[in-house]
């Protein structure tokens, strides 16, 4: 090979790599969950403003399955199925995303710290950690609430808490492998400020496994939100909510189905949907990581 085919080949740029959402879309899975996803999604966000009652007020006996102007027949208070589960559906997602996305940033925080300055902050942290992690979510879920009292602050925090030392962890061992790099290395050689150089340096080289971490713990929300109502330690009567819809109707299933029916099937797809995202996101870091484009 010769010098001017050598400087061609040299002076040509690099095939840069798609990013994580591109490479996930490529993945059939990601699809289908972005469209069950979604569905829910939108049910949850415009069901209130379609829904043909107030979420109160009683259109029929209770159980009643085929109560004139109600669709789906009442629930056992006698209240329209289809109003209430339209409007049931973004309390779940508010509690939900509120949960994962206050938790997981908190992890954020302290899986960097630790990662980053090692030592005895590393210890403390992670030891910290591991005797959250001793506690399992739903049963510390269920000890807190039965001692102060269901309040939607508290669902929030508890899930958060409960998320933040799993994502810690992913987010710590993320971070030991990025401040090996050379660009971490250098900025510490010019004097950058340490925050600085976490938030700028390593922060954005993490975001693969921490938008996998993010559709996890969303994932784990819905369900432990879900089932707090369903043990009527979620949202209180007669607010309408998935989980308490389950829980209120769960006797007259015999009679009235469709009030238990609709939130558990739309619980499920919601669910469904969140983990298709994931896996693909997740398979699109390994590749990413990997230098392999699916």
């Amino acid at each position: 090979m010769n010098a001017s085919s050598t400087n061609t080949v040299s002076e040509a740029p690099a095939r840069r790599r798609p990013g994580l959402f591109r490479t996930a879309w490529r993945f059939g899975r990601t699809k289908v969950g972005v469209v069950l996803t979604g569905l829910i999604v939108l049910i949850a966000v415009v069901g209130p403003f379609i829904a043909p009652y107030t979420p109160t007020e009683f259109v029929a006996r209770p159980f009643e399955a085929d109560a004139a102007g109600a669709m789906f027949g009442g629930d056992n208070r006698g209240r329209d199925v289809l109003t209430r589960f339209l409007w049931g559906g973004w309390t779940l997602l508010l509690l939900a995303g509120a949960a994962a996305g206050i938790g997981v940033a908190a992890g954020t925080v302290v899986g960097i710290v630790a990662g980053y300055r090692r030592g005895w902050v590393d210890d403390v942290l992670m030891r910290t950690n591991d005797v959250l992690l001793a506690f399992p979510q739903l049963i510390a879920a269920l000890l807190v609430m039965s001692i102060i009292g269901p309040k939607v602050w508290l669902i929030v925090a508890v899930i958060a808490v409960s998320h933040m030392p799993r994502v810690a962890r992913v987010i710590r061992e993320a971070t030991r492998k990025v401040i090996e790099q050379d660009y971490v290395k250098a900025a510490e050689a010019i004097g950058l400020p340490r925050w600085r150089i976490m938030v700028v340096e390593i922060l954005p080289n993490v975001t693969s496994p921490l938008l996998v971490e993010l559709g996890l713990r969303l994932t784990y929300s819905i369900g432990v939100v879900a089932v707090l109502g369903f043990l009527g330690m979620g949202l209180q009567p007669p607010t309408a909510d998935w989980g308490l819809m389950i829980n209120e109707n769960r006797q007259g299933m015999a009679v009235q189905p469709w009030a238990v029916a609709l939130p558990v099937t739309a619980i499920a797809i919601l669910t469904v949907g969140a983990n298709l995202i994931t896996d693909g996101l997740s398979r699109a870091a390994i590749g990413i990581d990997r230098g392999v484009e699916k």
